[in-house]
């Protein structure tokens, strides 16, 4: 982990100290997503077949989950994480509900009524990946609000193994949240499937959820194309920061970096604090806990791209952490509420010493599914409102335009829009003409 000693460095320097691993949009990425999604779109269900046997090994005969593959896939599972999918989702499905957005009447003006109704997004699309690892987790964060919002069809892609079998816990949790149908499909193939649809695979209108540098460029590809899908929210690799002082445990602090660190290669962790001895302490405890982890090697990768800040003061490490803006945000200080009020942006935050980033990742209620490579500046993370349309709806009784028309009438006027002008002075003469 490097080491940054946060006063010694200029703008430029604290720029460089927090810039996250270089997220791949090279060239030969581009143009490799391009082809991929030009070909489904171009051959269809024939393209997926090829593709998923080209990267995922697999030569299937069918792209569809089929009720039979459900119950094995449940049959096989311990049933404790069967009931682990099942109390994870209750908790979720409790938090998103109260969370939802509501629809609102006002009257604005007396005979003005202004509302806003929430329709559901028809289709969505959700993908869960399950490369370096299988998350049945995010299936259980995307099927629970989309359930919620009533959206009339929830379609899922995850890759197939070279079985020709989906993760059976994907599986379970995906029919568990009321996940409509699932297809073994991976990658930019599955995210251009679902964007133009083919055969097999129904076209979405939002497609959701985190995936590798290809997935990710296929999502910002088909999102910035008229005839594609809209997404959730741009996405990188899972990052954690954490502020902590001399009251944190250092062995709370090293697991929860590690946590993060073992996603991927590619994730950064950050530990910013005011201590310079508990910098020293956690660095030693990193290594010692990383060296027992399966995923040793991951974590140490992610760990060379990882920092260790020292600032001034705890205010200090709260204008870091905005500065960063992290997809998680862990705050391990004997107080840790009183530095909440300074956050300003973060996909989630998790308060004091039991409270383990894991826990957001699966069964507290919150979305794992947030804003990462600094987007937490300006998105949240995937919620009701997520999978909904806010439409809002005027009705005007004749005494209520009578009220406020001459306002709409002289602003249409100052734009020099006639047309906007008289679809309002007309209706006006004609209440005249009749009193």
């Amino acid at each position: 982990m490097k080491r940054i000693d946060w006063k010694t460095l200029d703008e430029t320097g604290r720029d460089a100290a927090l810039a996250r691993p270089a997220q791949s949009r090279a060239p030969g990425l581009r143009q490799g997503v391009e082809t991929i999604v030009a070909d489904v779109r171009a051959r269809g269900d024939a393209a997926l077949f090829e593709l998923t046997a080209r990267y995922d090994g697999s030569e299937l005969d069918s792209l569809v989950v089929t009720d039979d593959e459900f119950d094995a896939a449940e049959a096989r599972l311990a049933p404790e994480l069967k009931a682990a999918v099942r109390e994870a989702a209750s908790r979720i499905d409790l938090f998103h509900r109260a969370a939802a957005p509501a629809g609102i009447v006002v009257e604005t003006a007396p005979g003005v009524r202004v509302e806003r109704v929430l329709r559901p997004i028809r289709r969505v699309g959700l993908y869960v990946p399950a490369g370096g690892a299988p998350l049945p987790s995010t299936a259980i964060m995307l099927g629970v609000p989309a359930a919620i919002a009533g959206c009339h069809e929830v379609v899922l892609c995850t890759p197939v193994q070279a079985n020709g079998r989906c993760d059976d816990a994907v599986l379970f949790a995906a029919r568990a949240v009321g996940v409509h149908r699932v297809f073994k499909l991976g990658g930019a193939q599955a995210i251009a499937a679902m964007a133009y649809g083919t055969a097999t695979v129904p076209r979405c209108d939002k497609l959701f959820g985190p995936g590798n540098a290809w997935v990710t460029e296929a999502k910002l590809q088909v999102a910035g194309d008229p005839d594609g899908a809209a997404i959730d929210m741009p996405a990188g690799p899972s990052e954690v920061l954490v502020i902590a002082d001399e009251a944190a445990d250092v062995r709370f602090v090293a697991a929860d970096l590690l946590s993060q660190a073992e996603h991927g290669p590619d994730s950064q962790v950050l530990l910013v604090s005011p201590s310079r001895a508990l910098l020293d302490r956690v660095e030693a405890e990193v290594a010692r806990q990383c060296a027992e982890l399966p995923r040793a090697a991951v974590a140490g990768t992610a760990l060379g791209e990882s920092r260790l800040v020292q600032v001034a003061d705890l205010d200090e490490a709260v204008a870091v952490s905005n500065r960063y803006a992290p997809e998680h945000l862990i705050i391990q200080t004997a107080a840790p509420r009183a530095l909440l009020e300074g956050v300003e942006s973060a996909g989630s935050v998790f308060l004091g010493e039991w409270t383990p980033e894991s826990i957001g990742d699966y069964c507290s209620g919150s979305n794992h599914v947030l804003p990462t490579y600094g987007y937490a500046r300006s998105y949240s993370g995937v919620s009701v409102a997520s999978f909904q349309k806010q439409v809002t709806v005027q009705e005007l009784t004749a005494e209520g335009l009578r009220g406020i028309g001459p306002c709409a009438a002289i602003l249409a006027e100052a734009e020099q829009l006639e047309a906007h002008r008289r679809a309002v002075t007309l209706r006006l003469s004609a209440m005249d003409a009749l009193a």
